[in-house]
């Protein structure tokens, strides 16, 4: 298998869960909170093909992983009538940190899988190819889930953070945050890819996304080699 079939195949699984556990997420905590829409629509479901978009979970996501580029994606957003929470302020800010709260949890689950792998398999003095490939598998689930989480929490509509930012401001501040809305993903797209061909030195991704990343990545290590013991230092 040559290195670009082996990366797309290690990355697709790990992508797919992390997105769909995370729209899940939203739709499930608006349930307890008491919108029942994405139980009526048939969204709360682990089958990725009921919020899989093919271009923004899969295509767009790999092709980015693929050239090194900073990895986002999107999947069908999980429904979410804020008018038939109990508290649509307070309750859109913890129906919108329920998807990043979760992808931290699956990293977190992830951590503890990848040290077991190591606590389990050191004996083996040549790991064969389907045990490296779990291996890989679980080292991107930890990494995806953890920049999904952060990624998401940045402050630029229609991300989570932007829900949790407008919850937090006064009403009218509120309001004028969400006119913004519609400009989000231009926003988006000018920040990742044309301000660095202008201006490269700014490293706003490295400045903004790499920081709490690599911090929660070293953190969740950490987790994994406490697990594996003295077999994965």
């Amino acid at each position: 298998m040559s290195d670009t079939m082996w990366q797309a195949a290690t990355l697709i699984v790990p992508l797919v869960l992390a997105i769909v556990f995370h729209e899940v997420a939203h739709g499930w905590v608006a349930g307890l909170l008491g919108d029942p829409t994405a139980r009526e629509q048939r969204r709360l479901s682990l089958n990725p093909l009921r919020h899989v978009d093919p271009m923004g979970t899969v295509i767009l996501p790999g092709f980015l992983a693929l050239i090194k580029a900073p990895v986002f994606g999107w999947a069908k957003p999980v429904p979410v009538d804020a008018r038939r929470l109990r508290d649509p302020r307070r309750d859109m800010m913890i129906v919108a940190a329920a998807g990043p709260g979760t992808n931290l949890v699956l990293a977190l689950l992830g951590a503890i899988g990848l040290g077991l792998l190591a606590r389990f398999t050191t004996d083996a003095a040549q790991p064969g190819t389907a045990l490296l490939f779990l291996a890989a598998n679980l080292q991107n689930f930890i990494a995806l889930n953890i920049f999904l989480a952060v990624f998401n929490l940045l402050p630029v509509p229609p991300f989570d953070g932007s829900h949790i930012v407008e919850g937090l401001l006064p009403e009218r501040a509120a309001m004028a945050y969400a006119r913004a809305r519609p400009y989000g993903l231009p926003i988006m797209i000018l920040l990742l890819f044309v301000l660095p061909q202008i201006a490269p030195n700014l490293h706003i991704v490295d400045r903004l996304i790499f920081p709490p990343v690599q911090w929660l990545g070293s953190w969740y290590q950490s987790i994994a080699q406490a697990v594996a013991g003295p077999e994965m230092n």
